[in-house]
């Protein structure tokens, strides 16, 4: 993680030229986290705070009557419905808050300031307004200029906003940042990567996305494809135990311990901004939310869910602390591993960033000696967010490749958009990456979270998810992963004899305008790319990845 924050800021923005500003603004940083960092804890944990829990009675609310009674209807179980176009899991989001009655509960890694971010704070500021209660728990590893929005909010009647693990340096140059997480490593690497919204305690949405114009593939610049499952019945009241979990957690720093009050009223007043470079393409947004769909469909009935038995599966708040045998509680990873090791025909695995573990590899090893199909998407070098997680990826490809697992790899400009999430006046801009995390076993089963199939979501990130026990669901991501694996989507991977007779290369196979080609180099958006992953590839970071 050190290289990959060292990595990310190594081009400093040269607007930054006043080394005096710069060195008291470290030394002032430096000394709070040294004054403030005793037992592992963050700036702030000292802070009064006031323990809360879930909405103890969802049926007191409108829709937590109607899901009880569907509940009881269905054994007892729990209703989904996977949402895998990213503007609907934007409106959705905005639609659920409005229906709020009695509580809001909030837990991402990422909360933009952006458009849809600020369009999503309005919404919260509106439910408070209602007397909603609002709680919101965001992570603070990858803030940016404009996200301090939300946390202004904090101390507004009826809102509540917590920041896990907080820097103590609360400004965005880069330099200080980097130069804090240097001196605190231990304590920073650690993040809570969890995506979470419960409404009443009665329906709740999880799954990849966080916050953002990207996440909801709204951004010409970057779209990032995930999967939200919204969900109703008794499932609801169990995430929202593991809300309550973090909310209190002593790593769960209250705003106002970080002096969130010293942002002016002007970024809580600020209005909000047209979506960049999207309405003059025809799509108002803000538009589609007066028409209350998908939730309205969800919640008539008219979009029907599919009820099934289900399991939370979550890391406890003190990970890192269980991960070593300090102290008892919950890993999910093993949890993951075990559905996946129980699979007697087919694993299909999707992910931004693949960079197993010796278990995993073991893993892979022990289900095609079983003949499992075992096949994964994931990013191209083309697609993929980080340069750091590619080159850990990169060397694994062989010898998956080797045991006969297949391998595609996404491409930037998609061929076809069916079951890319969005339209295709979006996709022409060629930015299309993957950030979903979606396992489906023996297409009975499904897992869908926030965990990435990397070490730092087993290691170093908290991660939280669901496996849902649905032929139909699986069903569903079957037929999405079948449509993105297309070879006018993707790249697909093979091993060829290598010409030299020294070994076997791997090749890349793809349709472009409707011809089939073939690449005996990796794809790439330029040549420095394609010589910054292999430079990267010599650093010894799995662990970090």
């Amino acid at each position: 993680m050190i290289l990959s924050i060292l990595t990310t800021n190594a081009a400093l923005n040269a607007r930054h030229s006043r080394p005096l500003g710069l060195l008291c603004a470290l030394i002032a940083t430096i000394s709070a986290a040294l004054s403030g960092g005793c037992a592992g804890l963050p700036p702030g944990a000292d802070h009064p705070r006031v323990a809360s829990v879930a909405l103890v009675d969802p049926k007191g609310t409108k829709l937590g009557r109607q899901f009880a009674d569907s509940a009881e209807a269905h054994a007892a179980m729990s209703g989904f419905r996977i949402l895998p176009v990213g503007v609907d899991g934007f409106l959705t989001r905005v639609q659920m808050i409005e229906a709020a009655e009695r509580t809001l509960d909030l837990q991402y890694f990422i909360f933009r300031g952006d458009e849809t971010g600020h369009l999503i704070t309005e919404a919260l500021m509106r439910a408070a307004a209602r007397g909603v209660r609002v709680r919101v728990l965001v992570d603070d590893g990858d803030t940016q200029d404009g996200d301090e929005r939300l946390l202004a909010l904090d101390g507004q009647p009826s809102i509540e906003i917590r920041v896990f693990n907080p820097f103590a340096y609360r400004g965005h140059v880069e330099l200080i940042r980097a130069a804090e997480f240097l001196f605190y490593s231990r304590r920073l690497n650690y993040r809570m990567h969890n995506k979470l919204l419960v409404v009443d305690n009665a329906i709740a949405l999880i799954g990849g996305r966080n916050i953002g114009n990207q996440y909801f593939q709204m951004d010409p610049e970057s779209q990032f494809a995930d999967d939200d499952v919204f969900t109703a019945g008794p499932v609801v009241q169990l995430l929202s135990a593991r809300f309550d979990e973090y909310w209190n957690s002593p790593l769960s720093i209250p705003a106002a311990a970080l002096g969130a009050g010293n942002h002016s009223a002007s970024a809580r007043a600020a209005p909000a901004k047209p979506l960049r470079g999207l309405d003059s393409k025809g799509i108002d947004y803000v538009a589609m939310l007066k028409s209350d769909e998908p939730y309205a469909g969800m919640i008539s009935g008219r979009l029907p869910l599919a009820w099934a038995n289900s399991q939370v599966v979550c890391d406890s708040p003190d990970k890192k602390d269980v991960e070593n045998g300090a102290r008892r509680g919950r890993l999910m990873a093993p949890q993951v591993s075990q559905a996946a090791a129980l699979v007697q025909t087919e694993l299909l695995i999707i992910t931004p960033y693949y960079v197993p573990a010796k278990r995993e590899i073991q893993l892979v090893e022990t289900l095609r000696g079983r003949n499992v199909r075992i096949a994964i998407l994931t990013n191209s070098l083309e697609s993929a967010p980080s340069l750091l997680a590619q080159a850990g990826y990169s060397g694994y490809r062989k010898p998956l490749l080797a045991e006969g697992a297949e391998i595609y790899e996404l491409r930037a400009l998609l061929g076809s958009t069916r079951g890319s999430g969005q339209t295709a006046r979006i996709s022409r801009f060629g930015n299309y990456s993957l950030h979903a995390k979606l396992f489906v076993f023996d297409r009975e089963r499904i897992f869908i979270g926030s965990m990435n199939f990397d070490q730092r979501s087993k290691r170093l990130n908290t991660e939280i998810g669901l496996i849902i026990d649905s032929p139909d669901l699986a069903g569903q991501i079957v037929a999405r992963f079948d449509a993105m694996t297309r070879p006018e989507n993707a790249y697909v991977l093979s091993l060829h004899d290598a010409r030299s007779g020294t070994g076997r290369n791997i090749v890349w196979d793809t349709v472009e305008q409707g011809k089939p080609l073939e690449y005996a180099s990796e794809p790439a958006r330029s040549w420095w790319q394609r010589l910054t992953v292999r430079l990267l590839t010599l650093l010894p970071v799995d662990r970090e990845l």
